[in-house]
């Protein structure tokens, strides 16, 4: 093997390493695993996971340019802690992008896009009827994430994708323990079928109708509790 060979390997190996720190984060706290305030000391994360602080730091990095932890200086990073009034705020941007990508994808879905959508409502109400908890709150983000996808004006999207995941973090956050993720019945399908019938106007006030159920239903007061962070990150 040689050298170059031997340090693209290793860098492979790193950038794996980072992904799993990052993803293993944003899962526990998308399923409230980890609360709002919780310390990821580098060091022990670096033990948790057999990296070095480095590749612990990158993978922080990431998180808290996804604003779900916050890095602070000479101490831990925390994961976010979005107060009341930046949540309110967030779902009212949320409302205002989302119902106007909804009225400029309405009637602009391709077929493979289309079954896409569909096979994320399917397997989401299956999980829902399986009580399958990690997987409806991931099969949840990924619904919205696949309708940003879809708008035709990037910007939007790419503004929607940030606002999806912002109020998801804050949803984990607050919501009420066992209240079912993002999540009723008919809404996620309802949405679906106004934008493949090309009713613009019904999507997004099924959207809006939907992120204020949602909203409605977060609990602001501070829950505060110790966790074992080897137990969550690895079990």
């Amino acid at each position: 093997m040689t050298t170059a060979t031997a340090r693209t390997g290793e860098s492979g190996r790193t950038e794996d390493l980072e992904a799993q720190i990052y993803s293993s984060i944003r899962h526990a706290v998308l399923t409230q695993q980890l609360t709002s305030d919780t310390r990821l000391p580098e060091l022990t994360l670096s033990k948790i996971y057999d990296v070095n602080r480095t590749v612990v730091r990158r993978a922080l990095g990431r998180l808290a340019s996804d604003h779900i932890v916050v890095l602070r200086r000479n101490q831990s990073a925390v994961i976010a802690s979005p107060g009341p009034d930046e949540t309110m705020q967030l779902f009212a941007a949320r409302r205002h992008i989302e119902a106007e990508a909804m009225r400029q994808t309405a009637g602009n879905i391709d077929n493979k896009t289309r079954e896409a959508i569909e096979k994320v409502v399917a397997e989401e109400h299956h999980a829902h009827a399986e009580g399958v908890h990690d997987d409806r709150i991931h099969l949840s983000l990924r619904f919205h994430e696949r309708l940003a996808d879809a708008c035709p004006n990037r910007v939007l999207g790419q503004i929607l994708q940030d606002l999806i995941l912002r109020t998801s973090i804050a949803v984990a956050l607050y919501k009420v323990p066992g209240m079912a993720a993002c999540y009723r019945a008919t809404d996620h399908r309802s949405i679906a079928e106004a934008l493949f019938d090309g009713d613009g106007e019904r999507a997004a006030r099924a959207a809006c109708e939907h992120l204020n159920y949602l909203e409605d239903r977060l609990n602001y007061a501070t829950r505060i509790r110790r966790v074992d962070l080897a137990t969550i990150l690895t079990g």
